[in-house]
């Protein structure tokens, strides 16, 4: 069995903020800590200014990327583009040509994700952000506002050269006054070049521009508040409505078909096994679908992701990666099931797992049931040549693949569908 999930109520905590791309750093020391600090929602412009600060494309090097470029509320805070998805699954930066490694994850409910621990009794890490839980938490005391930090300065997202830039753009935009109404008067109060505008387009190696000790430390101080703003607003109701057909369900105002009612019990159940991972409870208002562990599918590379094309040696190690930890290798983090449906239009082409293999519920239920069954591809196939063929690719880390939760799970195509239509209700109307 897996952890118990670590259920944290939205109106004290914050939620994902969710980058387009991964880049590696350094891991964290071994944490002993069992839950997040809370950050409260306080006030309506503390969650309006991380609104404008959530869709402004203003702050990239380029101003033409924004949180929401990749992760667009009409398609459950995920990539909204179907060339994308239909393919490679990872999103340009500011700079169209830099791509990261993985496929953007939703940022609606993927939320309240305790500082990144170990649980000894269970053998498993817990929490943290991003795929490979880099955001840990520790440095602003929860993961979403660490993680929500790190795509303003990524050379392959939004790519700006230093924390000041994003707040000269603050200060110098329309809601410079929603700062100073949610942060105090006193804020900030940094003295900028005459050319800061110039050095804001310059790369990081190429910014040249010398703050007063006493003018870092204030940026220091607006640069966290901005990851918290972010992080407020994706706490919001905006953002995790709870009006999927699932919850009107629970709640007694909506009936369920018998073909969704079916898959429910097939994924609490002990066949489908679905709920190890991601836990669903009647009694929990608020369930989220995630136990916020780590895990290895054994899930092939996805040949469309550029990063396999600069260089096709490169094997995604996750949560072991970050790591350093072979133990781990392979270990993607369980995200919410929350909106894992939600797109504009039935023939809209979504990108599932963490790069993006799967395009569809159906193949990715279809891969859960018969990974094992299933002859190993002769060679890089995409997911719907592996279907046509009847077979699967290889994993991209054959290490700590979970052989105990799916793979041979004997369902029928039946029940499979049953799966998918019972995960479609968890789409927020």
């Amino acid at each position: 069995m897996r952890a118990s999930p670590l259920v944290l109520t939205l109106a004290g905590s914050i939620l994902l903020f969710t980058a387009c791309s991964e880049n590696v750093v350094s891991p964290p020391g071994e944490s002993t800590a069992t839950s997040a600090t809370a950050v409260m929602v306080a006030t309506s412009p503390l969650v309006e200014f991380g609104r404008e600060l959530y869709f402004d494309k203003g702050l990239s090097r380029n101003g033409n990327q924004s949180c929401a470029t990749c992760h667009d509320p009409k398609f459950g805070f995920t990539g909204p583009k179907v060339a994308v998805n239909k393919g490679g699954a990872v999103y340009a930066g500011s700079f169209r040509q830099r791509f990261g490694n993985r496929k953007p994850p939703s940022a609606a409910y993927a939320t309240t994700a305790p500082i990144l621990y170990f649980d000894a009794a269970e053998g498993l890490w817990i929490g943290g952000n991003f795929w490979d839980g880099r955001a840990t938490g520790e440095g602003l005391g929860n993961p979403a506002a660490d993680q929500a930090l790190g795509p303003f300065l990524n050379p392959v997202e939004q790519a700006l050269p230093d924390r000041s830039c994003v707040i000269y753009h603050v200060l110098e935009g329309k809601y410079a006054d929603l700062f100073y109404a949610v942060w105090g008067m006193d804020a900030a109060h940094v003295s900028f070049p005459d050319d800061m505008t110039q050095e804001c387009r310059k790369s990081g190696s190429d910014f040249d521009v010398d703050f007063s000790p006493a003018d870092e430390l204030l940026l220091d101080a607006a640069f966290d508040q901005v990851g918290l703003s972010i992080a407020a607003f994706e706490a919001s109701p905006e953002v995790n409505a709870f009006s999927s057909r699932y919850d009107a369900w629970k709640a007694g105002a909506d009936v369920f078909t018998e073909q969704e009612e079916w898959g429910f019990e097939l994924f609490t159940g002990e066949k489908a096994l679905c709920s190890a991972c991601h836990p669903a409870d009647l009694a929990d208002p608020m369930d989220l679908f995630t136990d916020y562990s780590f895990d290895n599918l054994g899930g092939p590379k996805n040949p469309a992701n550029p990063v396999y094309q600069v260089d096709p040696g490169f094997v995604d190690l996750g949560l072991g990666g970050f790591l350093g930890d072979p133990a781990e290798y392979g270990k993607q983090k369980v995200p919410t099931l929350r909106n894992v449906g939600k797109k504009p239009g039935p023939g809209v082409v979504k990108a599932f797992s963490h790069n993006g293999y799967f395009k569809s519920l159906e193949q990715i239920v279809h891969f859960y049931n018969t990974r094992d069954v299933k002859p190993t591809c002769p060679g890089p196939y995409t997911a719907d040549e592996a279907m046509a063929a009847g077979c699967w690719p290889a994993a991209e880390v054959a290490a700590n693949v979970n052989s105990d939760e799916l793979g041979d799970l004997g369902l029928t195509a039946e029940e499979e569908a049953a799966i998918v239509a019972f995960m479609r209700t968890l789409s927020d109307e």
